[in-house]
């Protein structure tokens, strides 16, 4: 029996994951925590830890977890480097699972991106366009910078020097390096992505609608089932669903 401790319980995707965890054999909820809350205090009861909670609480999270020697399935997005940096260093003390999207269609997603990029060339604008709920505090979301970061992968380019969020005024023709990056905020929208590849005469485009939060829900689960098992290091859900 895995043994998971959730970490921001109280959010919207820490409340499907109580929701979710009862139809995954093997699997059990010891602690569900917040927000105010001990980890220290509840970490030896667990196998593995679930961070939904926020961009900012991770790096404490990760700590605490090394300390204790559990694995970590991370689920936040928005770190900046610092933040990531701190978390990223205890991958040779832990097992974590960091991903900015844990369905199993996002994933694929990814992957298809990533082969459709190499196929259709250089000659093909890219664009990458995202809508999430009014609530959504970061932008653009985790998993469109994942998408764009493929796109720059493929086209050897550096995304911080590549990417354009949105445009606005006379900003010029179009160049043939640039990755649109566009984020919509409204509504309660779950999470739409869409990776877009023009061309002159004809249009690829590669799209995942998420219409339940469960489904993330179900692949952080999985993660956790899946991470207990590795040695330490640090991955993402492609090595989770075997996707490398």
């Amino acid at each position: 029996m895995t043994k998971i401790i959730i970490n921001g319980s109280r959010g919207r995707m820490g409340q499907s994951l109580v929701a979710c965890a009862p139809k995954h054999h093997g699997l059990k909820v010891v602690a569900q925590i917040d927000t105010g809350d001990d980890l220290a205090a509840v970490i030896d009861q667990c196998d593995a830890v679930i961070d939904f909670s926020a961009h900012s609480a991770t790096a404490q999270v990760a700590a605490i977890c090394a300390q204790h020697k559990k694995a970590l399935v991370i689920g936040t997005t928005g770190q900046n480097d610092t933040e990531t940096f701190e978390i990223k260093k205890h991958r040779t003390e832990i097992p974590i699972v960091w991903a900015s999207n844990f369905s199993t269609g996002v994933n694929t997603l990814f992957w298809l991106t990533r082969k459709a990029a190499e196929i259709l060339g250089p000659d093909f604008d890219l664009e990458v366009v995202e809508m999430h709920h009014r609530l959504k505090k970061d932008a653009p979301s985790g998993t469109a910078k994942s998408l764009a970061e493929i796109l720059a992968d493929v086209r050897k380019v550096h995304l911080n020097e590549a990417a354009r969020h949105g445009r606005a005024g006379i900003v010029g023709e179009r160049t043939q390096s640039e990755i649109g990056v566009h984020s919509i905020r409204g509504g309660d929208v779950v999470g739409d992505h869409t990776v877009i590849f023009a061309n002159a005469g004809e249009r690829v485009e590669l799209t995942h609608k998420a219409s339940s939060r469960d489904t993330f829900a179900h692949g952080a689960l999985r993660a956790a089932l899946w991470l207990v098992k590795q040695k330490p290091g640090l991955y993402d859900m492609q090595d989770v669903l075997g996707l490398k």
